[in-house]
């Protein structure tokens, strides 16, 4: 094959020094090819596709060389995939299946054999396109799901419009009808390239695209020129036809971020009756123009194409009408409730039809993607990460339909090219020129044992994995520690903080324990009502809603040298400590409220509620209002929400109310002996050793402490516990309650 000329839609992204660099090694050309290809949406989405090599390793028990395949493992992403991330087989072991191949009934038990098939230690799962690549008579095969070779395998004249290609670009890409993916599959592409020598790939309809190479470069070239010239191809198309899907219905609503965020919550808590989700919104342009179009609703009824596509975004997306410009969001919040509730009628009776004795249980009847006009579109998953590749596999879709549309040229064929048979043809559903699968055959992959079997091999998710926490006061002491702990189980933080560069540290640190997806950051004023709901709206644009609320900011104002405070200070020391607290909850409320699901709150006090101090009367006072304010919240916002709180003794360390010239003057003021050249933090450490001395345990009390204390009172584990403040205080009987 000749080196590509030039590319009009791709880049040649192979560097031919970095690849000789590997020194011949297969597996780690095969990775390196698989990085650059995965390395563009275009080409294939995240965790689509896979990609193979044959090649010869010594024998682990005879030395001897021997023919293997490798190939990606189950589930694996060639995007990001290490060398590790290959499942390698006995390539004559794979061969010899065929001899035990009883038939298309029986394809699903071959799968057992592929982990006896597996080369010396290797113990990757095989993924269910192993014999595909396997039976292919090439040492290099690629199979991707690019959006413009969709586009053809879901066109109902997609057989004809691929002659059309192959005459136009002096190719010999083969077409071959529908097939779920798996041993009956190979056997039909190991025909098919038998039956037309010189191939240079496959089209699979409705489906997706192999091709393949003799070496690792030719391969790449024939799938990036191919893909390419395939993108040329549907490009000209889309030209002459102007204005997709129908034409536009209404025009985007100016102010949509802010809708979006308004309907959010409402949106979120719908769609999570079965188990909590974590949103991702987007008004990329295309979404705008597939939802903002007169065939939206036709299309997202048919669902997507390609196998890959609805395993993440189910066998449809659900349309919501709606028009931007005549109605509100009041409006669109109860057609929200409407629609959901339909959806979930309808995804129950396509799972009732085609559910047998041995099918996986139902999982979930809510949509994983919704499309609102005016708005765009929103995607939902047990992460962010998984909620934004959702959307992400939903706009290659919305591509394949604009593809698809652009190929339309008059009258369909009967039966369509997607069918085997003229019969099986009346079971495609097909709106103009675009094809979607039967939904008995998406039935057959959503809720195929061997899908079902990859799920089950997921890690389980962590404790706090699918819920969403504010955390005020997040950029030091017992709030950073609050985000770090929260991260390493599992949970979405937004860290709100009036210092914003520490916030953003704190945002890092905790994102480094987890995923930076599931962390973000935002300066908030505690003092402001305004900032804490723009602090509340960020965290809805991020993560599509909010589950739990912490506030462990507050303010302890130095007395002047004659131990008064000014009239300033004391109503300072209210307006953060108690006012900003009330505002904080007052500000979230709405949100709990349009999720309607459950919700916990945990706001900071401290033991000089109850123990009373020469010289700190406004902060005393004011913990001790916020003690109450605590009970009262947890009347007003229950049954919904659980308010609680915790009452830290002196917590030293780490604390932005202890900066070293006030721990100097304490240190002072106990007749505590220091040196002045020790850092900050081991002073802090001999005041801390001094207050603990007044506790029964006798140590001192860290952010860390509270941090445990505050994330337990926001677990399900405390699920029967409001409107109390928890001790944490070493057991300070100055303290007990009296």
């Amino acid at each position: 094959m000749p080196e590509i000329a030039e590319l009009i839609q791709l880049k040649d992204l192979w560097d031919e020094q970095h690849a000789r660099s590997l020194d011949g090694n297969q597996l780690a050309l095969l990775r390196y090819r698989s990085n650059l290809l995965g390395a563009d949406l275009r080409i294939t989405n995240f965790g689509g596709g896979n990609t193979s090599s044959k090649f010869e390793l010594p024998d682990p028990f005879s030395g001897d060389p021997v023919r293997v395949l490798a190939v990606k493992g189950s589930g694996g992403d060639i995007g990001s995939i290490s060398e590790s991330g290959f499942a390698i087989l006995y390539l004559q072991r794979l061969y010899q299946l065929k001899t035990l191949y009883r038939g298309e009934q029986h394809e699903d038990e071959m799968v057992r054999y592929y982990p006896l098939s597996a080369f010396g230690e290797n113990k990757v799962a095989a993924s269910i396109d192993t014999p595909l690549h396997a039976f292919l008579p090439f040492e290099h095969v690629d199979h991707l799901h690019p959006d413009w070779a969709i586009a053809l395998a879901a066109s109902a004249n997609g057989k004809k419009k691929l002659e059309e290609f192959n005459r136009q670009f002096d190719r010999k890409i083969v077409w071959l009808p529908w097939q779920r993916p798996g041993f009956e599959l190979a056997m039909q592409l190991e025909r098919a390239v038998a039956e037309n020598p010189g191939a240079e790939g496959l089209i699979l309809g409705g489906h997706g695209l192999f091709t393949w190479g003799n070496t690792q470069r030719e391969c790449y070239l024939n799938s990036v020129r191919t893909i390419d010239q395939m993108g040329e191809f549907v490009g000209e198309h889309q030209k002459k036809k102007g204005s997709l899907f129908g034409g536009v219905a209404c025009s985007a609503a100016a102010d949509r971020a802010q809708i979006a965020t308004k309907i959010l919550p409402a949106l979120r808590g719908v769609v999570s009756s079965n188990r909590r989700v974590i949103a991702h919104f987007t008004d990329h342009e295309d979404a705008l123009t597939f939802a903002n179009s007169k065939w939206a609703g036709e299309l997202s009824a048919l669902g997507t194409s390609c196998p890959d596509h609805f395993l993440r975004t189910r066998v449809c997306p659900m349309f919501i009408p709606w028009d931007p410009q005549n109605e509100d969001a009041a409006v669109l919040k109860t057609r929200i409730q409407e629609q959901v509730g339909q959806y979930r009628i309808d995804y129950k009776k396509y799972y009732d039809s085609f559910a047998a004795k041995d099918s996986p249980k139902l999982r979930d009847t809510n949509p994983s993607v919704v499309l609102i006009p005016g708005l765009g579109l929103f995607g939902f998953g047990k992460n962010k990460k998984e909620a934004r590749i959702t959307t992400e596999f939903f706009i290659n879709a919305i591509h394949v339909m604009a593809g698809a549309n652009a190929l339309e040229d008059g009258g369909a064929p009967d039966p369509l090219p997607q069918a085997r048979t003229p019969q099986q043809s009346k079971q495609f559903t097909q709106f103009h020129n675009y094809v979607a699968l039967p939904r008995s055959e998406a039935f057959r992959i959503e809720y195929w044992a061997l899908e079902e079997a990859k799920l089950q091999r997921m890690p389980a998710e962590a404790e706090f994995s699918r819920k969403i926490v504010l955390v005020v006061g997040g950029a030091s002491g017992i709030g950073r520690e609050v985000a770090l702990l929260l991260a390493k189980k599992g949970a979405h933080i937004v860290v709100a903080d009036y210092d914003a560069t520490g916030a953003e540290a704190a945002a890092k640190d905790a994102g480094a324990l987890s995923s930076k997806d599931q962390v973000a950051h935002v300066k908030a004023d505690l003092s402001k009502s305004g900032s804490l709901a723009e602090a509340a709206e960020f965290t809805i644009s991020h993560f599509g809603g909010i589950d739990c609320v912490v506030n462990t900011a507050a303010i302890y104002s130095v007395p002047a040298a004659n131990g008064e405070l000014s009239e300033a200070q004391w109503a300072n020391t209210f307006l953060l400590n108690v006012t900003g607290n009330y505002m904080l909850a007052r500000e979230t409320e709405w949100v709990f409220r349009d999720q309607k699901l459950s919700g916990a709150m945990v706001l900071t006090g401290s033991a000089n509620a109850v123990v009373p101090k020469k010289g700190s009367e406004a902060y005393d006072t004011s913990k001790a209002a916020l003690n109450h304010l605590v009970r009262e919240l947890s009347i007003k916002l229950g049954p919904l929400v659980r308010v609680n709180g915790i009452a830290p003794a002196t917590v030293v360390a780490g604390s932005t109310m202890f900066p070293r010239d006030r721990v100097m003057q304490s240190l002072d003021k106990y007749k505590i002996s220091y040196s002045p050249d020790e850092d900050t933090e081991a002073l802090r450490s001999k005041l801390a050793d001094f207050y603990a001395q007044r506790t029964l345990t006798k140590r001192p009390i860290l952010p860390q402490d509270c941090a445990n204390a505050i994330v337990w009172l926001l677990s399900e584990q405390s699920a029967k516990t409001t409107g109390h403040i928890i001790p944490v205080d070493g057991g300070l009987t100055e303290a007990f309650l009296r």
